[in-house]
């Protein structure tokens, strides 16, 4: 039985001239930059505060800071709460 075998893959050629012809002129890379600590992320409602609705007056006094995001939308009355003022 005869079996076929595959021709053998021809490098490639380089192209040496290109190289040769434009040297190769090195920069100084640039400094990195020292990466900045992350401040620790205070709550930005902090516990204790109260909302007032503007349309009904109802009052939300916060308790738990739960620090997900950065800020936190009440929405009552469809409207957003305002923040009270002590």
């Amino acid at each position: 039985m005869a079996t076929k075998s595959k021709p053998a893959a021809k490098p490639a050629a380089k192209p040496a001239a290109k190289a040769a012809a434009k040297p190769a002129a090195k920069k100084p890379a640039p400094k990195a930059k020292p990466a900045a600590k992350p401040a620790a992320k205070k709550p930005v409602v902090p516990k204790g505060s109260k909302y007032t609705c503007s349309v009904c007056g109802m009052v939300v006094s916060v308790d738990t800071v739960c620090g997900c995001v950065e800020t936190c939308d009440l929405i009552c009355c469809e409207k957003q709460m305002k923040l009270k003022k002590a």
